[in-house]
């Protein structure tokens, strides 16, 4: 397929878009893919793209190689992906830390909404589907309320962040930034992009090396995820579509403990920047949060969140007829 530099710069504003998703959790970068057009020309390039590259290019040169895997769909989609996630990061971090209850119900409006879009996509309910939403609920719920088994700034553990979030590049309608709220590891990886941006700006090597570190053994945990899971994720909805999304749908339900912004700091933990933050907490109610607990406001930023996924739904729903 011959593309312009006008069609790979579109390519790189919907990676921006599909980067910005994923920062949020409750918004999934596969749905943007989707939405945008470019979902299965982005299963079938992870699909194909292995280590017989490297014989093309021994056999045909580097150019027709490149050619041969659309490398340059690849390179102009994440290039805005990166850009996106790294311009962001910095504000997500300010509003966890001074407005986390807005937040919060932001979050919480998008996930409730996005239960409601995969659970409409269920086409027949038979008894595995309720099955399959029951016991990802509960298995769902389970996670946000055990204690966590590694700190989330260990080098292995953020191997295996890596390797669960990239579910969401290739999976409408699970955020990977969602999976990291899950994992209790999502501060720590907006942390971690802002000590990577700060040192790109403030030419701190130091704090560069740290950041990249880091980053590259996430990024091992998300190439390993990306070629086990393409595949797989392409057969189950493929061959049990239903049951797929019924275990997509359970496991956003018990999530949704997570996402209660009134939350009970039950223990803190020291992040890598020395500063106490909560490192276990309890769901409570409104009236028993300790201060102002924003009710009205609460509300208001769950119905906007909410409505941004309605919205983009007409928009799937319009592209689409």
């Amino acid at each position: 397929m011959r593309r312009s530099l006008k069609d790979y710069l579109v390519i790189s504003i919907k990676g921006l878009a599909m980067g910005a998703a994923d920062v949020v959790p409750g918004v999934s970068g596969g749905t943007i893919a989707f939405i945008s057009g470019i979902y299965e020309e982005l299963i079938g390039t992870i699909n194909t793209l292995d280590f017989s590259f490297f014989s093309v290019w021994k056999r045909e040169g580097f150019l027709n190689a490149w050619k041969t895997y659309n490398l340059s769909f690849l390179t102009a989609l994440f290039l805005g992906i990166a850009i996106s996630i790294l311009s962001l990061a910095k504000l997500i971090k300010w509003l966890l830390h001074n407005e986390p209850l807005l937040l919060w119900a932001f979050f919480f409006g998008l996930v409730l909404a996005s239960i409601i879009y995969i659970g409409k996509q269920i086409t027949a309910w038979k008894p595995k589907v309720f099955v399959g939403i029951l016991v990802a609920a509960v298995i769902s719920y389970g996670i946000t309320i055990i204690e966590p088994v590694a700190s989330p700034e260990s080098n292995i553990y953020l191997m295996f962040c890596g390797f669960i979030a990239i579910i969401a590049m290739i999976l409408p309608g699970v955020s990977g930034a969602f999976i990291l709220l899950i994992l209790g590891a999502y501060q720590t990886f907006i942390d971690i992009l802002n000590q990577f941006r700060e040192g790109l700006i403030t030419i701190n090597f130091d704090l560069l090396i740290q950041a990249i570190i880091k980053l590259l053994f996430i990024a091992v945990g998300a190439i390993i995820g990306l070629k086990l899971f393409s595949k797989v994720l392409h057969w189950m909805f493929e061959h049990h579509k239903n049951t797929t999304l019924a275990i997509l749908t359970g496991f956003m339900i018990g999530s949704l403990n997570k996402l209660w912004p009134w939350k009970e700091v039950l223990s803190w933990r020291t992040n890598s920047e020395g500063l106490e933050v909560p490192y276990i907490e309890k769901s409570i109610a409104p009236t028993h949060f300790d201060g102002d607990p924003k009710i009205i406001w609460v509300l208001l930023f769950v119905a906007i969140g909410f409505l941004s996924i309605f919205i983009l739904e007409r928009l799937a729903v319009k592209k689409a007829t």
